[in-house]
């Protein structure tokens, strides 16, 4: 099955045929919202509003562990997120989209990063963090759409919710060569990763950030938010084709093998949670 997780702006999915709506308790608290199980060009799908139904949720305020871990629950083995971002490099203009292959963790605050811990230790690499086969199949109905998409990208996770100054911007720029900046895909990517899910995110380009030496052109939320409704019906028109062409398949890739040589805790010395919480993991 696949998911969608809606970033800013978008709090349902146009054209879905709902079937149902879930609410889901998970061991990590609540979701950001109730899950809409339905359809979309004939694909069973699971939306989720990333930020709440009412945008009520700050970037940090999302229990990633509890999105996650109920999309797993659902049946979710694909997963594509959309999300504003600014942008750090000319070609990358506002209203472009963009799906990263990297990503450069800058986030410095508590937000639970990990599945792991508690008597249960493992170390997942992600030195490949997203799901080539998901990203290739993205990248193959934009071309066969004639929309251009920018890949091969990296995108540098900032904790928010204030936007940022120009040092951090640099930073990021030149000294991590990042070429996007957001606030949600991280631990969002990595907790997928851990879950043997596949992911991918379909950025939306709303603002060059703050690196450029004209001050109209600095991030505002004005900005954000309008730039990012132009630009979404574009990014909502290559996931429907996506899903039509039913492109990105991924069984037997990597991402559906991540825990197999992760585990370090012997089986038996794991408590009765840890072991539910693993075989959940595992499927």
């Amino acid at each position: 099955m696949l998911g969608i997780i809606g970033g800013s702006g978008i709090y349902d999915l146009s054209g879905l045929d709902i079937m149902e709506e879930r609410a889901v308790e998970t061991p990590f608290g609540a979701p950001s919202a109730p899950f809409v199980m339905g359809t979309l060009g004939g694909k069973e799908l699971v939306f989720l509003a990333r930020h709440g139904r009412s945008h009520g949720l700050l970037p940090h305020e999302v229990n990633y562990r509890a999105n996650i871990w109920a999309l797993k629950k659902l049946g979710v083995k694909r997963l594509i997120g959309i999300s504003a971002v600014g942008s750090l490099r000319h070609e990358m203009k506002p209203g472009d989209l963009c799906i990263p292959d990297q990503y450069f963790d800058f986030v410095k605050g508590a937000r639970e990063k990990s599945f792991f811990g508690g008597g249960m230790a493992a170390h997942v690499s992600t030195a490949e963090p997203t799901c080539p086969s998901l990203t290739k199949g993205l990248f193959k109905a934009a071309q066969e759409r004639d929309t251009e998409v920018h890949t091969g990208v990296t995108y540098g996770c900032v904790d928010g919710p204030r936007l940022g100054t120009r040092a951090e911007s640099f930073f990021l720029k030149n000294a991590a060569a990042c070429d996007l900046v957001g606030m949600t895909n991280v631990p969002e990517a990595f907790l997928a990763r851990e879950a043997q899910i596949c992911y991918s995110t379909i950025c939306v380009v709303t603002d060059y950030d703050c690196w450029l030496d004209d001050p109209t052109q600095h991030v505002t939320v004005e900005q954000v938010i309008s730039r990012f409704g132009e630009s979404l019906e574009k990014a909502k028109r290559l996931l429907a084709y996506f899903l039509e062409k039913d492109q990105g398949h991924s069984e037997g890739c990597g991402c559906r093998k991540s825990l197999q040589s992760a585990i370090l805790t012997p089986e038996a010395a794991l408590s009765t949670e840890n072991k539910a919480l693993l075989d959940l993991l595992k499927t």
